[in-house]
């Protein structure tokens, strides 16, 4: 599996969540076993069966996190280009048949949140803006037909 890159904020904020769900969440989700047995028969015991279910997502979880940590590459703020687009930057680009200007941080999937400006480096845009140099233009397939940008602006 191929290292994917990140943020040190963004890395250290997956370690404290499997941290919580290790320890914490957990010893939770154990309890909740314990307190389903007492009820009695395990066949007809709905809450035995939920908190079962609860317990297998959470261990998926935990091990997808385990996972995204081992198989990540930290980008430190001094790594972060100015030249072209990588994890991390803060890039202002233009919809070039919009005029409309934004700016976005390219982060990982796990810490997208387009409404406060972090954009995957795997959505459609994110995808395109990758590597690319203030002056360059890049298109992206939408469900509306292409999107054409110029890159602006790139900063850390």
């Amino acid at each position: 599996m191929a290292k994917k890159q990140m943020s040190r904020e963004g890395y250290e904020k997956l370690e404290r969540e499997l941290t919580y769900l290790v320890t914490e969440k957990r010893a939770e989700v154990a309890q909740k076993l314990k307190e389903a047995r007492s009820f009695g028969d395990l066949s007809e015991n709905a809450e035995y069966d939920e908190a079962k279910n609860e317990q297998g997502i959470l261990e998926a979880q935990i091990l997808e996190l385990q996972k995204t940590l081992e198989n990540a590459e930290v980008v430190d703020d001094d790594e972060i280009s100015v030249d072209e687009i990588g994890m991390s930057s803060v890039i202002k680009i233009k919809r070039l048949d919009t005029g409309k200007v934004e700016t976005f941080t390219i982060v990982g999937t796990n810490h997208a949140d387009i409404k406060n400006g972090k954009l995957s480096d795997e959505s459609p845009i994110g995808k395109a803006a990758l590597k690319k140099k203030v002056g360059d233009i890049f298109i992206v397939e939408a469900p509306v037909g292409e999107l054409k940008f110029e890159v602006l602006e790139i900063s850390k």
